[in-house]
């Protein structure tokens, strides 16, 4: 396996993408609320409000998940900062293993998120 080196510069680039990503999650967030809402006024179905049910609440787990990660990438960031102003030039290597470990966590949510909506999408199709 290669060892991979981050360095401080492609850190933040790298966060500031991830920050781009999740405020782009929030606003569809908000979307897919938006939908709900009009659906919870078009059905009176038991079944179809279930899973009006099960949306909101997947919604508002995933908000949760959006605000977790942002502030892990500020507690990151401060980390980062701090070790800059100390005057190391080199970052430590918990850091760095903590910053990998972020991104595939980042990936992780990218694909729970993709399922998420694909199923949101076969919803609306069937209920809107």
């Amino acid at each position: 396996m290669e060892k991979q080196v981050l360095c401080s510069d492609n850190m933040h680039f790298e966060h500031q993408l991830w920050k781009g990503e999740i405020a782009f999650w929030k606003d569809e967030l908000k979307s897919f609320n938006n939908r709900l809402s009009e659906l919870i006024t078009r059905w009176a179905n038991k079944e179809v409000l279930a899973q009006i049910g099960y949306y909101q609440n997947q919604f508002i787990i995933h908000g949760g998940i959006i605000d977790d990660l942002l502030e892990t990438i500020e507690q990151h960031e401060t980390r980062m900062a701090a070790q800059s102003q100390g005057g190391i030039d080199v970052l430590d290597t918990q850091l760095s293993k903590k910053h990998i470990e972020f991104r595939d966590q980042m990936e992780t949510q990218r694909e729970i998120y993709a399922e998420l909506k694909k199923s949101f999408f076969m919803f609306l199709e069937k209920y809107l």
